[in-house]
This record gives C-alpha cells, sequence and structure tokens, in this order.
C-alpha cells in the first residue's frame, strides 16, 4: 500500500469529522508511545523472553484494538457491526497470545541452556556446551560460548599435558643428575680418605661419570634449541653412507663390549642435503638405542637406500619396540622399559633429539614393524 493510498482511503474513513479525526489521531499516537514506554520497563525487569515476547504481543494488540476502535467510531457502525468487530478483535486477540507463547516456548529454553552452560563453566565444567542451534542473535552468542568453551578445554589439556611432562623431565634429569653424581662422591670420598685400592681405577670411573653428567647437559642443552626453533643447520652436499661409516667406527667400541657386530649396507655414495654433524648424530643416536638394546651376539644394520627420497634404516635383533611405546617413542624421556639403570639405557632423550634434527632437515623419521627394532628415516635429495 503506497502513503498515498492510505491517505485517501483516511481521508474517506474520515469524511466531514476532521475533529473527531485528529482526536482518533491522537489517541492511536497516545496508545503507541505509552505501549513503547511499558515496553522499555518490561524489557529492563523481566527475567523470562517468553513474557518479554507476551508483553511485547499484548501491547501490539492493544495498539491494534485502538485503532480498530478509532475507525469502527470513525466508520459509524451500527451495533450488530460493532459486535463483530469486538468479536474479531477478540479472537485476533486470543490467537495472537497462543502464538505468542508457542513461539516463545523454544526461545526460553534456549535462553535456559545458555545461561545452564555459563553457570557450568563458573564451576570449572569444561564439558559444558549449550546445544542451541538457531540462526538468530541468540544462536550466534551460544556459538560463540560453545566455541570459547571448547579452546579453553583444549588450553587446559594442553596444560595438563605440559605440566605431566615437567614432571616426568624433572624425575628423570634428577634421576641421571643423581645416579653419577652419587657415584663422583662416593670415589672422592674414598680417595680422600685413602682408602680407594686402585685410584687410577677410581680416576677413570669419576672420568666416565663427569663424561655422562656433560653428555647429559649437551643432549638437554640441544633439544632445547630444537624445540625452542633456535636450531640453525649449515647445509650442503654431503654422503649420507660416508656419514653412517662414520657413526659405524664411533660405535664400535661400545657394541664391541656388548658383543655386537655393526654392519653397513650401501649402495656407495648417496648424496644428501643436509649438515653432516647432525646426520651424524641422528645416526648415532639410533645405534647407540639399538646396541643396548641388541642381544650378545647379534648383529645391528644401516641400511642406506638411495632412492628418490634418500632413507636410512637401523635395524637391530631385540625384541622391538612395543606397541603402546611406539606413538610415544619420539617423546623426550619416553623409555619403554620404566627401569631405569645405567646399563639399560640412557636418559631418554636420543630418539627425541633425533627426530628434531630430521625434522629441522624437512625429512621425517618413523618406527617400522619388523621382528627386532627397526627406525628408519628420510633426507632431502641433493
Amino acid at each position: 500500500m503506497t502513503p498515498r493510498l492510505a491517505a485517501n482511503m483516511w481521508l474517506d474513513a474520515v469524511g466531514d469529522q476532521p475533529v473527531e479525526a485528529v482526536v482518533a489521531a491522537a489517541a492511536m499516537t497516545a496508545a503507541a508511545v505509552v505501549a513503547g514506554i511499558g515496553l522499555r520497563a518490561v524489557t529492563a525487569r523481566t527475567r523470562s523472553l517468553r513474557q518479554l515476547v507476551l508483553a511485547i504481543t499484548l501491547a501490539s494488540l492493544a495498539i491494534g484494538a485502538v485503532a480498530a476502535i478509532v475507525l469502527a467510531r470513525l466508520m459509524v457502525l451500527d451495533a450488530a457491526q460493532a459486535r463483530t468487530s469486538i468479536g474479531v478483535i477478540a479472537t485476533t486477540a486470543v490467537f495472537a497470545v497462543v502464538l505468542a507463547v508457542v513461539a516463545s516456548v523454544p526461545l526460553g529454553r534456549d535462553a535456559q541452556r545458555l545461561e545452564s552452560a555459563v553457570r557450568r563453566l563458573e564451576v570449572g565444567d569444561r564439558a559444558a556446551r549449550t546445544g542451541v542451534r538457531r540462526a538468530d542473535e541468540l544462536g550466534h552468542v551460544a556459538k560463540a560460548l560453545d566455541e570459547l568453551t571448547e579452546r579453553l578445554d583444549t588450553l587446559e589439556r594442553e596444560r595438563t599435558s605440559f605440566e605431566q611432562e615437567r614432571r616426568a623431565m624433572l624425575t628423570s634429569v634428577g634421576h641421571d643428575l643423581r645416579t653419577p653424581l652419587s657415584a663422583l662422591r662416593a670415589a672422592i670420598e674414598a680417595l680422600a680418605d685413602g682408602v680407594a685400592p686402585d685410584p687410577q681405577r677410581y680416576l677413570r670411573a669419576m672420568s666416565r661419570d663427569v663424561e655422562a653428567l656433560g653428555s647429559l647437559v649437551d643432549d638437554l642443552f640441544l633439544l632445547s634449541r630444537i624445540e625452542s626453533g633456535r636450531l640453525e643447520l649449515l647445509r650442503e652436499t654431503v654422503d649420507v653412507s660416508e656419514i653412517a661409516d662414520e657413526a659405524i667406527e664411533a660405535l664400535a667400541p661400545a657394541a664391541a663390549a656388548r658383543r655386537v657386530e655393526l654392519r653397513l649396507r650401501s649402495p656407495g655414495g648417496v648424496p644428501v642435503d643436509g649438515n653432516a654433524t647432525a646426520i651424524g648424530r641422528v645416526i648415532r643416536n639410533l645405534l647407540d638405542n639399538a646396541i643396548r638394546h641388541a642381544p650378545e651376539g647379534s648383529t645391528v644394520e644401516v641400511a642406506v637406500d638411495a632412492a628418490a627420497t634418500p632413507t636410512v634404516r637401523v635395524t637391530d635383533e631385540g625384541p622391538g619396540f612395543p606397541s603402546e611405546f611406539s606413538e610415544h617413542a619420539f617423546e623426550r624421556f619416553a623409555r619403554a622399559d620404566p627401569s631405569r639403570t645405567r646399563a639399560t639405557g640412557g636418559a631418554g632423550l636420543g630418539l627425541a633429539i633425533a627426530r628434531g634434527l630430521v625434522e629441522a632437515h624437512g625429512g621425517r623419521i618413523w618406527i617400522e614393524r619388523s621382528s627386532g627394532g627397526r627406525v628408519a628415516f628420510e633426507l632431502p635429495a641433493a
């Protein structure tokens, strides 16, 4: 309906009663103003969205009723027509109230769900979710709250995991520091008291303990640089087969002490783009781990594969990695055997450092299923 048409209809209804028309318009305006003021007061004080919807509906009906009465007055309806108009208005009001109540039920329910989720979140229930699925503003608020709760839950899980790792680190470092320090203290006391039967042997043992402490500190420092992203590698074209051969030569005394044979299988020169020192450290860590778990009289093999992506595999004939341990093998201080003896294991940093160095080259490292222990890693070809 255009403004011109509405004006014509109003003039037709008014006819020759301009004074009454002005009074009617004023009455309708007053009703609208009063309804608006009342709704503002109700909106500020109501504790229920259902009541708010019902109040808005009743206010709209009141304005409509005033308009209908004014129009009926202007059109000078007889008694029958007036009763009919009143009946229509009353029926419309009843239906409007019923529809308002029906429409407000899900609105009120979703508002209660939203409030319940907030209350649960206040007491630390990170599983609280609104369960509200709406496309309006209330739905947007509920979605934002659910996303916030999910984020808080994730952060709390990360914090808990970090705290567990921190405690494990302190326990592991404390043990690995205490063992050589205790041996050093005992040796120093024996030498100081003059009760050491073979001072030279005691000094050699002390030297080994100092070496173990230095190695642990170096490993912790290197792992810290890797995890903080401060590790810088100068990369060039190097022969991974030659690096593997040097690593085998370096670990030969340790293997001989456990009567384990070390063997290299390589097609020849295999060039990769990497840092020779870091790659050598990876292979030595894997060899050291394999030698520790290899049975006496067995063989540990380093196989270099000159594929499109050069691959190095270190295999031993030991019991292999337990399936439940494989997922955590490359985490710091991870040990398949929780018993901590210096004869059967190190600090649990070797595989974590190996992973960090391999990933710093843009490669990857993983455990392969086999009858024994087998770890493989890839490096970018030169």
